[in-house]
Formats: C-alpha cells, structure tokens, sequence
C-alpha cells in the first residue's frame, strides 16, 4: 500500500507540473536524452526514477499538443559545459553546480543549461568559440 501511495503522488506531481507548463508557455522544450541508457549507471537510477523523467515529459507533451502548444525536443550534447553567453565550452564535473567563464558570465550550472537548451531550440548555434550567432539554416 505504501509503494501504491507514493507511485499515485508521484504520478499527481508529474500531472500538475506538466499542466503549470502548459499554461505557461507556448514553447516547451526537452533534451533527448537517453533515459534508459542513463539508468544504467547505478549512481543516477534512483534520482532518474524518482524524479519521473519520462512520465514527466509524456505528460507535457499530451497536453501540449491538446492546447495546441509546441514541444521540442534538442541534443544534449554540452548544454551544461558550453556558456550560454559566449558558446566556450567549460568543463564541469557533475558535483559543480556553478558555471563561471572566463567572458565574465556567472549563473548556477541548470539555469545555463537551461538558457542553451532554449537557444537550441531557437537555432541559436555557437559558431566560433565565444561567439554566439542566429544560424538560420
């Protein structure tokens, strides 16, 4: 009865995150990540079921498409060691939970990676490091 207890808050927490996304924005974007390959490592499967990535995203992505708003997905692929500011790329370990670069820019790691998730999604490509450009192609 317990684990029943805690899958129903789990899937009511999935359910209202997902509902506060859609009416807040029209644009909601995801990373593609592999999520079955991820729980593979035994140091993130637990944080990775608990949180409920994919009921997460399953949940948004039906109700977006029910209110007619749009759900993206991008690559993964440096959203959290590249600056969003200027594109250089800062290697980080996973316990740094600070971005700091040499430009200047200063932020927590997610909300960096939560600026270069966007601009993926925007077509915002680093050409060049420290230069960011519109790339329309």
């Amino acid at each position: 009865k317990a684990w029943e207890q805690i899958a129903n808050r789990r899937k009511d927490t999935a359910h209202k995150v997902s509902r506060e996304l859609v009416d807040r924005y029209d644009l909601i974007v995801f990373e593609d990540l592999k999520i079955n390959h991820m729980v593979k490592n035994r140091h993130l499967a637990k944080s990775i079921y608990d949180a409920c990535w994919g009921m997460l995203i399953q949940f948004t992505t039906y109700k977006a498409e029910y209110a007619g708003k749009k759900v993206e997905w991008v690559d993964p692929c440096n959203t959290s060691q590249a600056c969003s500011e200027c594109g250089r790329i800062v290697k980080k370990k996973l316990g740094e939970r600070i971005h700091r670069c040499s430009c200047g820019y200063t932020a927590d790691r997610d909300v960096n990676a939560a600026r270069n998730i966007l601009q993926k999604a925007e077509g915002y490509i680093p050409e060049r490091p420290g230069q960011r450009e519109f790339n329309l192609a």
